[in-house]
C-alpha cells in the first residue's frame, strides 16, 4: 500500500518541478500496452536556462525523457520492463514517422532514466553499465543504443545539483534532502510547493496502519519540520492582521518598527492585537514594544 502513496508523490513532485519547461505526462499508457510509464516529458522547443536550477534533474529535462522512479531497489525485471517501455515508444515514434513521411531525428526519441534507491555492483554489471567522465557518480549508462541509465540515488554527491533526485531517495539519503530542502531561501521557486508535496506524504503515511522502517522514520523526523513550519505560517499571519490593524488605528508605521513587531512571538502578537484597541498614535506602540 505505502508504495503507491510513494509512486504518487514521485508523480506529482517531478510534474511540479518540470512543468515549466515542457510537457509531463504522469502515467502515459504505452501504445497497445496495459502498461504505463510514471513520467513522460517532452521539453519546450526553446530551451529554458533556469533548467540550471533543477541540477541533474535539469540535465535529464534537457531532451525529451522517460522518468521512471522507484521506492524500492528496482529489480532486474523491472529494469528490462522499463527498457521494454522505451523500445514501445521509441516503435511508436517510428511508425508515426512513417506515416508521416519524415524521418525520425535521434533527438526526438526519449532517453530512458531509472532512478532507485539502491542498486548493487552485481545488478550494474549485469546490464553492462558504465560511468561517463561528464557525468555525476552514480548515474550508470547502459550501451549507447538502449538510450538509458540507472541513477542510483544513494551513490549521487551530497551537493545542490543532485538534491532533487536525493528528495526520492530512501531513509538517511531523503532525510538530509529534506533538512537542504528546508534550508533553501524561503524565495526559492520550488521550496514552498516541494515542502508541500512532502508535508501531503506525510499525511497520507500517517494514516497507514503498515508502515515499513523507513516510512516511520521519515514521519518522525518530518514531524518538527512540520510543526515549525505550520508556526511560522501562523505567525506570518499574526504579523500580517496585527500590522493591519494598527495601519487602521495608528496611521503608517515606519520600517523599524515593523521590523521589531514581525520580531514577536505569537503570544506577544496575540497580546498585542488586544493592547493596540487603546493605542492613539505612534508613540503608545512604541511604549508598549518597549515593555516588551
Amino acid at each position: 500500500m505505502t508504495r503507491f502513496i510513494h509512486d504518487k508523490f514521485a508523480k506529482d513532485y517531478l510534474e511540479e518541478l518540470l512543468k515549466n519547461y515542457g510537457e509531463v505526462k504522469a502515467s502515459e499508457k504505452v501504445s497497445g500496452q496495459i502498461k504505463e510509464i510514471d513520467v513522460l516529458f517532452t521539453p519546450n522547443k526553446q530551451q529554458n536556462s533556469n533548467l540550471q536550477i533543477l541540477g541533474l534533474l535539469g540535465r535529464f529535462a534537457k531532451h525529451p525523457a522517460i522518468i521512471e522512479p522507484f521506492r524500492n531497489p528496482a529489480s532486474s525485471d523491472e529494469i528490462c520492463d522499463c527498457i521494454l517501455k522505451l523500445l514501445e515508444v521509441k516503435a511508436f515514434l517510428r511508425r508515426e514517422a512513417k506515416a508521416n513521411k519524415t524521418k525520425l531525428q535521434d533527438s526526438e526519441i526519449p532517453k530512458l532514466w531509472i532512478l532507485t534507491p539502491t542498486v548493487s555492483e552485481t545488478r550494474l554489471s549485469s546490464f553492462g553499465t558504465m560511468q561517463k567522465a561528464d557525468w555525476l557518480s552514480g548515474v550508470h549508462f547502459l550501451p549507447e543504443a538502449l538510450r538509458t541509465a540507472i541513477v542510483a540515488v544513494h551513490q549521487l554527491p551530497q551537493t545542490p545539483e543532485t538534491l532533487w533526485l536525493r528528495l526520492l531517495g530512501r531513509g538517511n539519503v531523503q532525510s538530509q534532502a529534506i533538512i537542504e530542502l528546508q534550508a533553501l531561501p524561503l524565495n526559492h521557486p520550488y521550496q514552498k510547493a516541494t515542502l508541500e508535496l512532502v508535508y501531503n506524504l506525510r499525511e497520507n503515511l500517517r494514516v497507514n496502519q503498515e508502515l515499513e522502517a523507513d516510512d516511520r522514520e521519515l514521519i518522525m523526523r518530518l514531524e518538527p519540520l512540520y510543526q515549525r513550519d505550520r508556526e511560522q505560517a501562523v505567525q506570518s499571519g499574526e504579523q500580517r492582521l496585527v500590522l493591519r490593524l494598527l495601519n487602521r488605528r495608528i496611521g503608517e508605521i515606519n520600517e523599524s518598527l515593523i521590523e521589531r513587531i514581525k520580531g514577536l512571538s505569537i503570544e506577544q502578537l496575540e497580546n498585542l492585537g488586544e493592547a493596540l484597541l487603546d493605542f492613539s498614535n505612534v508613540a503608545d506602540l512604541e511604549n508598549w514594544l518597549n515593555q516588551q
